[in-house]
């Protein structure tokens, strides 16, 4: 077999895979950060929604433009605010493997499935009543 016969991959594959991972990354982060917060002040899930356990105080050293944690806070919360759009991207991804599955690698195709169940996950997790509370403490 030449290597005129391999079909092409599609284009975008590695970028919406990157971009799935990243996003659960994101609300991960966020969960580990709420849970962490809420441990170590020994409070529940209304108390964390009241304002007064922010998460802008949970960067070190301040939030100043010249602190490497504040940008790191920054696209963290950019990221998790994005993960609003995992459907699309678990749907594209879905279609990616549906359509295109001999063009992809069989890594590629690994980290689409992933990607595609985590975002899937992830966004029925963020409309529940935790979820939900999770969102607005991040929000405040």
């Amino acid at each position: 077999m030449s290597v005129d016969a391999l079909p092409a991959r599609p284009p975008l594959a590695r970028t919406v895979a990157a971009a799935q991972l990243a996003l659960v990354l994101a609300f991960l982060a966020v969960a580990a950060l709420w849970l962490a917060r809420m441990t170590a002040a020994d409070v529940g899930p209304a108390e964390m929604r009241s304002g007064a356990y922010d998460p802008k105080d949970l960067v070190p050293l301040g939030m100043h433009g010249w602190n490497p944690f504040m940008w790191l806070y920054g696209l963290t919360a950019m990221l998790f605010l994005a993960g609003l759009a995992s459907p699309l991207l678990a749907g594209y991804g879905a279609l990616l493997l549906a359509r295109d599955r001999r063009a992809l690698s069989g890594a590629l195709r690994a980290l689409l499935l992933v990607g595609v169940v985590a975002g899937l996950v992830v966004t029925v997790l963020r409309f529940t009543p935790v979820g939900a509370d999770m969102q607005a403490w991040w929000l405040d």
